[in-house]
């Protein structure tokens, strides 16, 4: 077998009838095992108003191990913070992935804050999985003559090692989206389909810092630099958008990540643009993450059931978390969770194909879509 292949296995989480907390949707979560070896999810939980919490929840399997359902165990982070608050009121915890980072023997936390400066990456660390310390926003040093830490920013995760930067130095690295002016895509969807990508925007992005937590408590990081465009969109399926998906899992083959990719699914000479949210896989090399090994030329995941093609934001399936099947003694197979319609949780199983295909899709400098 030289294809990735992910098989649905079901929705294990929906809003909470009667739970004002969840009225507005259950989605997008981290997956981590614990000390205990049990598996737990971090969904972002939409009150109304679009104000978002993060949960716990302990996932639950049956007979044959594969997840089937969770229970709810509490709020891991609700805003508070005032990079989390919005002056009306609002505010948001959003969209988490959670990494255990062996040089720090810690779970690390990259969530969105959406305060009333828009969406910036914030960090939280833990030992436990279930009480959480905010170390602040991620700071980015300027990249070509921007200011990223006054850009957008979403879909960060972290790599569970340290990982050369490209002086060779081993160092903690981010992936992320920043969202540069023109890059939505609400706002790419208006232009032709012919259009010629701005490459130093429009992508996936690796940025790299120090491994030590730094200031008198030990409790922030320090910049994040040393920033290389990883990725930009390449084919149909993600002609619109890319962005981060379930943090970096190691393989036999490299770096596996699930990511996602944004097509527009308009029909020809209309004003409208429904956007189409679909999961890819991506392969980074193991000794070199920015070198891309394997790329999915089509998605292996794309809004088909239901409840994936109606809900809050239709045609949406959202990799968030991803958890490597150890404990059934597979350490090929990995349960995918993610977002269903931006409403519900589903999860897919995927398997690690036994060769990468030859066919892999390059990212050149100036692709064309």
């Amino acid at each position: 077998m030289t294809e990735f292949r992910l098989k649905r296995i079901g929705m294990i989480m929906e809003p909470e009838p009667g739970n004002p907390q969840e009225v507005e949707g259950v989605l997008n979560p981290a997956a981590a095992r614990g000390p205990d070896g049990q598996l737990y999810l971090f969904p972002r939980l939409v009150a109304e108003g679009n104000y978002s919490r993060i949960g716990i929840a302990r996932v639950r399997f049956d007979e044959a191990g594969d997840p089937t359902g969770v229970e709810r165990l509490g709020i891991a982070l609700e805003p508070e913070a005032e990079y989390e608050r919005r002056s009306d009121g609002g505010g948001g915890c959003e969209d988490p992935r959670v990494t255990f980072v062996e040089p720090l023997q810690r779970y690390m936390m990259t969530y969105t804050a959406f305060s009333s400066n828009g969406p910036r990456i914030a960090l939280a660390v833990s030992e436990d999985l279930f009480h959480w310390q905010r170390l602040g926003l991620a700071t980015f040093a300027p990249c070509n003559g921007i200011a990223l830490d006054s850009v957008d920013d979403k879909d960060a995760s972290l790599f569970p090692v340290a990982i050369p930067n490209p002086s060779g130095t081993p160092e903690l690295a981010l992936l992320h989206r920043p969202l540069f002016p023109g890059t939505r895509p609400e706002e790419t969807a208006r232009r032709p389909a012919s259009r010629t990508l701005d490459i130093d925007r429009e992508s996936i992005w690796i940025s790299y810092c120090p491994t030590t937590l730094q200031g008198e408590e030990h409790d922030r990081f320090g910049k994040f630099t040393s920033h290389h465009r990883l990725a930009t969109p390449v084919s149909p399926w993600e002609r619109l958008k890319i962005g981060g998906g379930t943090p970096p899992i190691l393989t036999r083959h490299g770096w596996l990540i699930v990511y996602h990719g944004v097509s527009d699914l308009a029909e020809p000479n209309s004003e409208a643009h429904q956007l189409c949210y679909s999961a890819g896989v991506m392969v980074l090399s193991k000794g070199h993450p920015q070198v891309i090994r394997y790329r999915s030329a089509e998605p292996v995941l794309k809004p088909e059931l239901l409840k994936e093609r109606s809900g809050t934001i239709a045609n949406v399936v959202f990799p968030t978390g991803i958890d490597r099947r150890a404990d059934l003694g597979s350490s090929d197979r990995f349960d995918v969770y993610y977002g269903m319609a931006d409403n519900r949780i589903g999860v897919a199983r995927l398997d690690l194909p036994e060769f990468l295909s030859p066919g892999a899709i390059a990212d050149p400098p100036q692709a064309k879509i």
